[in-house]
C-alpha cells in the first residue's frame, strides 16, 4: 500500500527549530519529488516546499524563505523539512505530497504559541 505519514510535529515557542519528517512506505522515495504543504486555522492549504528526487533543488514559498530547510535520506525512504524561526502564523497541519502519485500523508500539527 502506497503510504506517506508525517511525523514529529508539536508545540514549539517562537524562535525554536523543529523538524517534521515525511516517510514512505510502498513505493522508493528516492525517484518521487515530494512537497510539503500547511493548512493553518481557518485557513485554505498552501504549498510550503518541493524537493526534487536528488535533493539539490528545493524551492520554497516566500513565506518561510531562509527559515525552512528540506532535506531527504532516500537510505530512510524519508524527506523532512526542517524549520526555524517559528513564528505563531507557521502553526499549521503539514502535509507531505508526492505530486506523482496523488498521495497526501495524514498531517502533523505544528503550534507555535509562547
Amino acid at each position: 500500500q502506497v503510504q506517506l505519514v508525517e511525523s514529529g510535529g508539536g508545540l514549539v515557542q517562537p524562535g525554536e527549530t523543529l523538524k517534521i519528517s515525511c516517510t514512505a512506505s510502498g513505493f522508493d522515495i528516492r525517484t518521487h519529488a515530494i512537497q510539503w504543504y500547511r493548512q493553518g486555522p481557518g485557513r485554505e492549504r498552501e504549498f510550503v516546499s518541493h524537493i526534487t528526487t536528488s535533493g539539490l533543488l528545493t524551492n520554497y514559498t516566500e513565506s518561510v524563505k531562509g527559515r525552512f530547510i528540506g532535506t531527504r535520506r532516500n537510505d530512510l525512504n524519508r524527506v523532512s523539512l526542517i524549520m526555524r524561526s517559528l513564528q505563531p502564523e507557521d502553526t499549521a497541519v503539514y502535509y507531505c505530497y508526492s505530486p506523482m502519485l496523488r498521495v497526501w500523508g495524514q498531517g502533523t500539527q505544528v503550534t507555535v504559541s509562547s
